[in-house]
């Protein structure tokens, strides 16, 4: 009697790449896209149930709040989101579901949450560099938007989004009309929003760079009001800051973002690699 056994899917990986620029300081550069474009599209789902299930150990996850969207390598003015109901800890690919330009599910009897399409797509199609778009409701962030301000450059790590990012003072509620064009002409060509009493927002050239500078951003917003709590923040200054966040070279280039996800997907594909399902 032969037993057949079902095979689980395999991550597709990626090595590092050489850097075009023999004189940056960094060791490698992010890899090209597949030029396949199924390649690519079971790529960047992987990436994004992968990233799912990340942030649901972040804890990032609240209810049915929060979305995370990958723009479709073919079909480009199509993305896909995580499905309505389906927790991030239990996300896997085949749960990933495909929205058109008009807000519609393509090819699937799944749904989401509609506010994705309201936030994201308006964003995908201004900036049509951007792959990838974040916005979840996690604690500090939440915090952090009812106050209103910028993060400031506190510590080397939150160079990465000094004077990159914005504040989105002009919400409507759950999602009043043209709210999302309106984030989209804020957020402009910066990488992260602080949306007003709503929570964070983060875009990125790739699914890795967009969670990376999701869960970065999370992590400034917590060092901020820490810092606040302990006494008066003292800032670094203006050129150090610039420097040391610098989209280039510095900790705010999608090269660092992209090598510093790659160390927690190693992880989630050890850990549950049933995501890849």
């Amino acid at each position: 009697m032969t037993v057949l056994t079902a095979l689980r899917p395999k991550a597709i990986d990626r090595s590092f790449a050489e850097p075009s620029d023999k004189g940056s300081p960094l060791a490698f550069a992010i890899p090209q896209a597949d030029p396949d474009p199924a390649v690519e599209r079971l790529y960047r789902k992987q990436r994004l149930a992968g990233a799912l299930r990340i942030f649901a150990r972040q804890g990032f996850d609240f209810g049915m709040a929060g979305h995370f969207v990958a723009r479709d390598p073919e079909w480009t003015d199509h993305f896909w989101v995580n499905a309505w109901g389906k927790p991030f800890s239990l996300t896997r690919v085949s749960d990933l579901v495909l929205v058109g330009p008009d807000g519609g599910v393509v090819g699937s009897d799944r749904t989401y949450n509609r506010a994705a399409y309201a936030i994201h797509y308006p964003i995908l199609r201004k900036r049509p560099e951007i792959v990838s778009s974040v916005h979840v409701h996690s604690v500090y962030g939440k915090t952090w938007s009812a106050v209103g301000r910028e993060i400031q450059p506190l510590t080397q790590d939150l160079t990465a989004f000094y004077q990159d990012h914005v504040v989105f003072d002009a919400y409507e509620g759950l999602m009043g009309r043209g709210e999302g064009e309106a984030i989209a002409e804020t957020l402009g060509a910066h990488k992260a929003a602080v949306l007003l009493n709503h929570g964070l927002l983060t875009v990125g050239t790739s699914v890795e760079v967009a969670a990376w500078w999701f869960i970065a951003f999370e992590d400034a917003c917590r060092v901020q009001l820490l810092a606040e709590g302990a006494g008066t923040p003292k800032p670094l200054p203006h050129e150090m800051a610039r420097k040391l966040g610098s989209t280039k070279l510095g900790i705010g280039n999608d090269t660092f973002a992209w090598a510093s996800f790659h160390n927690l997907w190693q992880e989630i594909v050890q850990r549950e690699p049933d995501f890849l399902e």
